[in-house]
């Protein structure tokens, strides 16, 4: 069986057995960072560059990090007091927000040259890189470069993070077995033939006001002509629509609604471990990745102490974090615990499609494109 399930214990255990078969937080001290001048760098990995502990040193000068982020806090949190810990003197001033709303305020700020973001780390893969695109990115060829996969990065400018399937989620109450989706051939076809028993009881994100939501749709697209059959039988069962994915997970937690479509696995994982009746499945034809992309912005105020920041995010330390108590499946090759891709890749193999850090991101905002590609949506979902 491959379904991941109601709590991070069983989320681990079954992934194993199943592939197998908005406002500003800070964190740590607040005081002068100047008590921390002069101090030797934290031991760092052998591979970094000697002079590395000079940056260390003009980041707690810098004495903060602002991050802007789509990230819930709650996830990021432990990597915040990891990185603290790692770097006494260096706060993090964490500003959770919408996609939308950090592509716009970072532009605005830049417009008014108003102090900004020093790192942008958003799941909002093509909006992240069309501000890297449009040269708001400051290069920086980090020393973890060589132990994240090649799709990841972008020209030392954007950086993949995470690694994330994109999944069916289910509730496992009061939906039969044979109703759990293995394929989208599979998902369609259930829809198809059992649209009576879930007619207004499965759900979808809103494509056209989420910009994550439509990227996942347009690869879907891009991938499997099933698609299109799957945006027709969703119509057929009155599809719920929604913008963010806790949204579909609390309906479809309470049994409002039974299944859900194209969801974010990190998200689900997390959901899932509080709420029993909520599982998940990866597709087993083919499951798209997605990452969260973060960059240095290019007019940061604090350069250093971003790098920092954006290094410690890669490296093993970081990614560990990332993977053991953040519910975001690490990236990278040599993370052993937690939710890891060097786990869903040994069992998966080529059946996980991530989706690239680079040029074909763009595509997604052509307005042209956009509209066509909505308005086919809206009308396969007979909604004109």
């Amino acid at each position: 069986m491959s379904s991941i399930s109601n709590s991070r214990r069983r989320w681990l255990g079954q992934t194993a057995a199943l592939l197998a078969a908005s406002g500003a937080i800070s964190f740590g001290a607040r005081q002068a960072s100047a008590q921390w001048l002069g101090r030797p760098a934290p031991e760092l990995p052998s591979y970094y560059p000697h002079d590395y502990g000079a940056m260390v040193d003009a980041a707690r000068k810098e004495g903060r990090v602002t991050v802007y982020s789509t990230t819930d806090f709650s996830a990021a949190h432990p990597l915040i007091r990891a990185f603290e810990t790692r770097y006494p003197g260096i706060t993090v001033d964490y500003r959770e927000q919408n996609s939308d709303d950090i592509y716009r305020r970072f532009l605005a700020e830049l417009a008014a040259k108003s102090p900004g973001a020093d790192v942008v780390w958003s799941s909002a893969m093509p909006e992240q890189f069309k501000l890297v695109n449009d040269g708001h990115a400051l290069p920086y060829a980090s020393p973890e470069r060589p132990y994240l996969p090649s799709w990841a990065i972008w020209k030392n400018e954007a950086y993949g993070t995470s690694y994330e399937p994109i999944v069916f989620v289910y509730n496992a109450r009061q939906l039969p077995a044979e109703l759990i989706p293995s394929t989208h051939a599979d998902f369609a076809r259930i829809l198809n033939s059992h649209r009576d028993f879930l007619r207004g009881r499965v759900a979808s994100y809103d494509i056209e006001h989420s910009g994550s939501a439509f990227l996942f749709a347009a690869e879907d697209a891009r991938t499997t002509p099933v698609f299109w059959e799957i945006a027709k039988a969703l119509g057929g069962v009155n599809v719920n629509l929604y913008i963010t994915t806790a949204a579909m997970l609390e309906r479809v937690a309470s049994g409002e609604s039974l299944l859900a479509y194209d969801v974010i696995g990190s998200y689900a994982a997390r959901y899932a471990d509080r709420n029993p009746a909520l599982a998940v499945k990866m597709p087993t034809d083919y499951t798209l990745v997605a990452t969260r992309v973060a960059f240095i912005a290019r007019r940061a105020a604090r350069p250093n102490a971003a790098r920092l920041w954006l290094d410690f995010m890669l490296s093993r330390d970081g990614q560990s974090v990332m993977a053991d108590r953040a519910f975001l499946f690490s990236l990278r090759q040599d993370v052993e615990t937690g939710l890891t891709a060097k786990r869903l890749l040994a069992e998966l193999g080529n059946t996980h499609r991530p989706i690239p850090v680079g040029p074909g991101l763009l595509a997604h905002q052509d307005q042209l494109r956009r509209a066509d590609f909505l308005k086919r949506w809206h009308t396969s979902l007979g909604r004109q």
